[in-house]
């Protein structure tokens, strides 16, 4: 009721094109307490004020203008239940979406994000039915094109370069630099997802559940996926020599499988 309400009254807003629900309420897989991802496409951002005019009706809480990644509106509805706000531009994600889909540019990492996004989104409201010709004009079969483009930039990323992550790995774990460590094995685990997802021509459904994920569809996986990476996490701030083992069997098996 609370969250019906609220995009309704966005949606009567001028400057609103498009809303769309995204994340598991958008699918079949959700519960009660799940969150609510709620996209606004709209020509301009409404202002602080009209925003905070409608959200105070239905939340009792409100962070209202976080910009860490893209503009939101942090909430919790008067029913318990947090929902994260989205703005975009529809023309900034088309133009975002057709350099990935339409022109193969890959990204270091998460390059399939937001056609994952866009293309699982439930449409709520769609003045002028933009939303849906974006959904339409990307509901394209996977390029082999951008395959072959994200595999050879993310490859490059993990092994066979003087920048690549396994070389910047094996000088952090000797420094004994923890916090380097963990940042340059999360990205090593960015890039490798990265191919893991392109090599099954499956967009990339974000950092959560990649694995489960990556098992439920995914028929390409390197041997010992799901077993290496959890001996990546176990070793990597108390074993040095094991660590840079399994970062040199995850490289070898993903080879195999390109």
């Amino acid at each position: 009721m609370f969250f019906e309400n609220l995009w309704k009254e966005i949606s009567t807003l001028n400057e609103v094109q498009s809303i769309a629900l995204a994340g598991s309420r958008a699918s079949e897989k959700y519960d009660e307490k799940s969150d609510y991802d709620l996209y606004i496409y709209c020509d301009t951002v409404p202002s602080d004020e009209v925003r905070k005019s409608i959200l105070e009706k239905y939340c009792d809480y409100i962070e209202l203008g976080n910009h860490f990644w893209e503009l939101e509106d942090n909430c919790t509805l008067k029913n318990g239940i947090d929902i994260d706000i989205l703005y975009r531009n529809i023309d900034t994600i088309t133009e975002e979406l057709s350099s990935v889909v339409e022109k193969y540019n890959p990204h270091n990492g998460y390059t399939t994000c937001i056609w994952h996004n866009v293309l699982h989104s439930k449409i709520l409201y769609d003045k002028n039915d933009k939303f849906k010709k974006m959904q339409d004009r990307f509901s394209v079969p996977y390029p082999e094109e951008l395959k072959k483009n994200i595999t050879r930039q993310n490859m490059n990323l993990l092994s066979g370069i003087l920048p690549s992550y396994d070389k910047q790995i094996t000088k952090a774990l000797n420094r004994n630099d923890l916090p380097s460590i963990n940042h340059r094995i999360s990205a090593f685990v960015e890039s490798y997802f990265d191919i893991i997802f392109a090599l099954n021509k499956m967009t990339h459904p974000g950092e959560k559940r990649m694995v489960e994920y990556a098992k439920g569809y995914g028929k390409i996986l390197p041997k010992n996926f799901e077993e290496n990476l959890t001996s990546l996490f176990s070793n990597m701030f108390s074993d040095k020599e094991n660590t840079l083992l399994i970062l040199e069997n995850i490289v070898t098996e993903i080879k195999k499988v390109i």
